[in-house]
């Protein structure tokens, strides 16, 4: 029996301190706390959207972690699934906004989060969700947060789930990148849908330009690779779409590519053409860029943004079949 639930989202969700002002944090008088992690962020996304979206991690049963979890409760997004430790802590991080480049410090070594294990998947397979959605940064926490996407990977097919993976590279969270580029490449092989930043691409594995990427991951059903402001490129089978960007006033650039997938899963989800749900996810990570906290809320009614993603942009897609050669 199905449970309503068409994405479950897992991983990490902190509380993000952030100057409330947009200034420094080191000039800044005041701050506002707010959830911030990429799997709860795209399930943030999902819900605006109107996806029955669920997110599953833990949480300490502390000030910090009842007051994520109440705000995640009232933006629509399921959270049954999330277990309260007495024993563990909430993570947190502080970011100092930048339109450029947001620098961000935590402090989430032996959080709650950080306990995440197969028993949590095992708890979002059983929601019988149509996609779980994940990321690099989990692997990166702990042996048993790594062992838990492995877990979900090796297991999803006899749930009958397809697998989400957002490469999600972070550096400061890995003992160093070779450990980091093998480790993501292996997971995220064994996924049905990736996404990656072009420039995370170059970073980890020396690629330099999306058919490289795609190259890399030749027996991947679905490639997203995003290349910032420029395109966006979709690789679905012998399939190849390329979407340009829309220009977009920065003002803080933490979220977008959390903004982007959770566009780009709800065209998958409603059976919208690769062209249309790769603009659907350049919309989403545009209203991200325009706001200073990774949870922004949609100005306009769902249904007008699916409209926009319809149109043509200022530059029209490019869609064309690979040649075998």
């Amino acid at each position: 029996m199905q449970s309503g639930i068409d994405v479950v989202c897992l991983g990490e969700t902190m509380a993000q301190v952030l100057p409330s002002n947009g200034h420094s944090l080191e000039s800044s008088q005041s701050f506002a706390i707010r959830p911030a992690g990429a799997e709860s962020n795209v399930a943030h996304g999902l819900a605006q959207l109107g996806t029955a979206v669920a997110w599953v991690s833990r949480l300490g049963d502390d000030a910090l972690g009842r007051r994520i979890l109440t705000e995640l409760e009232g933006n629509r997004i399921d959270t049954a699934s999330v277990t309260m430790e007495a024993q563990s802590r909430t993570g947190l991080f502080l970011k100092d906004p930048n339109p450029v480049d947001s620098t961000v410090v935590y402090y989430r070594d032996g959080s709650a989060a950080s306990k995440i294990s197969a028993t949590d998947v095992a708890r979002a397979f059983s929601l019988k969700p149509r996609i779980m959605h994940l990321t690099g940064i989990t692997p990166a926490l702990s042996q048993s947060c790594h062992d838990a996407v492995k877990f979900a990977l090796h297991n999803s097919k006899k749930h009958g789930v397809a697998i989400s993976f957002d490469v999600n590279y972070r550096s400061a969270l890995w003992p160093d990148s070779q450990t980091a580029a093998e480790t993501l490449r292996a997971l995220a092989s064994r996924a049905d849908i990736v996404f990656i930043g072009l420039d995370e691409a170059e970073t980890l594995w020396g690629t330099s330009n999306a058919d490289d990427v795609r190259s890399m991951f030749a027996g991947l059903s679905t490639l997203v690779v995003k290349d910032g402001s420029r395109e966006a490129v979709e690789y679905s089978d012998s399939t190849i779409t390329r979407v340009p960007a829309l220009p977009v006033d920065v003002i803080e650039p933490v979220g977008a590519g959390d903004a982007f997938a959770a566009g780009w899963l709800y065209g998958l989800l409603g059976g919208l053409p690769p062209e249309v749900r790769l603009r659907l996810g350049h919309l989403m990570a545009g209203r991200a860029l325009r706001s200073l906290t990774d949870h922004f809320h949609i100005s306009t009614d769902p249904s007008d943004l699916l409209a926009r993603a319809r149109e043509n942009w200022p530059e029209p897609a490019v869609r064309f079949e690979r040649l075998e050669s």
